[in-house]
């Protein structure tokens, strides 16, 4: 940064434009900051200059000085509305929030801009910094930080009646407790979320992840059905915005139909006309053999998208959890299926018909037993499954039982009478 600064003036923001590499455009507008000039005028360039400053320090990956250019220009703020104060701070905090690997930096510079705002009395600029800073906790996995931050921020919020920041903290109140597998929560705060937005206009990206948050919800209670159709009404809400959230409602609501066994139904709507090219991709390629997979009942095909597409399906803990419980399931009925027809078999042998490794196949025949899924036993020194197979029951001996039983009631029932005629 240079010592001598330059006017305020239209002219000096050309002057930063028009520099040939943006090392020199910065210098330029940090010189424009530095003038003490405190006209009408030189307060709207000197706004100007520094949004051009966060989006070239953006595109410069220089988050450390994105931080830093806020402490420097905190005289600034007192001379300019509180409003345009919010704006400018929350922007900078935009712009180091798309430069990748600065979540630390992140949760640091919220931390930061909070006490600032605590200081001057800031309270709108606050409660949304904090509801910024709750978001980066939960993202950074320090989910009691973020939920004891949020509890007293939803009490404030509450009593300010902010329906429009109350439905942003009830949202992520949902998703918190969502990652902490308290779904009864999960779904109290949606609600809130939900009623809040209906009292006010909502933006439809908002509302796109209103429903969103629905579909897991609902997903997460094997209601397929209904998850589809929240991801349905997100995918529209999304893909109208050109949001790029819209792929992963799409990716949902494939999933969905996955699920509930209409696999085939996947091809016709990567296919159709409102998908389109502009989200094919690996996601939808993940979903695509996944739905191959179920509808030829194959483990190995299952198995080779897993490990093609991990970053798509096992990197993302909704899609992972509801395939780990589908992948279960075909393996246990695959293996039921082949098991059948035996009393005694190699393991090598149905780890050969399944097409998978005998030592996964060992411990998931173990693991069935244990459930009661079917009576057997594990001869290791063999490499053998035993299967035992229960013999029919005879109805007449429980029958007999019963009768015994009910006899014996009579008799002591006769007894107690003949004892109370003796007496």
């Amino acid at each position: 940064m240079s010592s001598s600064h330059l006017p305020a003036t239209t002219d000096s923001l050309v002057l930063a434009t028009e520099t040939k590499t943006p090392s020199e455009a910065i210098s330029i507008l940090y010189r424009i900051l530095d003038n003490p000039s405190s006209s009408s005028e030189a307060i709207r360039i000197k706004e100007q200059a520094i949004s051009n400053l966060s989006d070239l320090l953006r595109q410069e990956n220089r988050a450390e000085e994105l931080k830093n250019l806020l402490i420097q220009l905190r005289p600034f703020f007192s001379l300019i509305p509180k409003a345009k104060t919010a704006k400018i701070v929350r922007g900078i905090v935009d712009a180091v929030a798309k430069i990748p690997d600065t979540s630390d930096l992140q949760i640091a510079l919220c931390k930061e801009i909070v006490q600032w705002t605590r200081a001057e009395k800031r309270t709108f600029l606050r409660q949304r910094i904090e509801a910024r800073l709750a978001a980066l906790l939960m993202e950074n996995k320090e989910y009691s930080e973020a939920l004891n931050l949020l509890s007293g921020l939803i009490k404030e919020v509450r009593r300010l009646d902010d329906k429009l920041l109350l439905v942003d903290i009830d949202l992520l109140e949902s998703k918190l407790h969502f990652s902490l597998r308290n779904l009864p929560k999960a779904k109290a705060a949606l609600t809130a979320a939900r009623t809040a937005a209906n009292a006010i206009y909502v933006p439809p990206a908002q509302q796109g992840i209103i429903d969103s948050q629905s579909g897991i919800l609902h997903a997460e209670e094997k209601d397929y059905k209904t998850a589809y159709s929240y991801f349905y009404e997100a995918f529209e809400a999304f893909n109208a915005l050109e949001d790029p959230q819209a792929i992963y409602s799409l990716k949902y609501m494939l999933l969905c139909k996955i699920m509930v066994s209409q696999a085939d139904d996947v091809a016709g709507i990567i296919s159709s006309p409102k998908v389109g090219l502009q989200y094919q991709g690996p996601e939808l390629d993940a979903m695509k053999a996944i739905a191959d997979a179920h509808s030829k009942r194959s483990l190995k095909l299952f198995e080779i998208a897993l490990r093609n597409f991990r970053a798509q399906l096992e990197e993302d803990p909704i899609v992972h959890r509801h395939l780990s419980s589908l992948y279960d399931t075909l393996l246990e009925q695959n293996l039921c299926r082949l098991i059948e027809p035996f009393s005694r078999v190699e393991i090598a042998h149905i780890a050969e018909l399944i097409e998978l490794p005998a030592d996964h196949v060992e411990k998931k025949l173990s693991q069935m037993i244990l459930d009661k899924k079917f009576a057997g036993t594990l001869d290791q020194g063999a490499g053998c499954l035993v299967i035992f197979y229960d013999p029919k029951t005879d109805a007449i001996y429980p029958a007999t039982l019963e009768t015994i039983s009910n006899m014996a009631k009579v008799v002591d029932s006769l007894y107690v009478r003949s004892a109370k005629i003796m007496a």
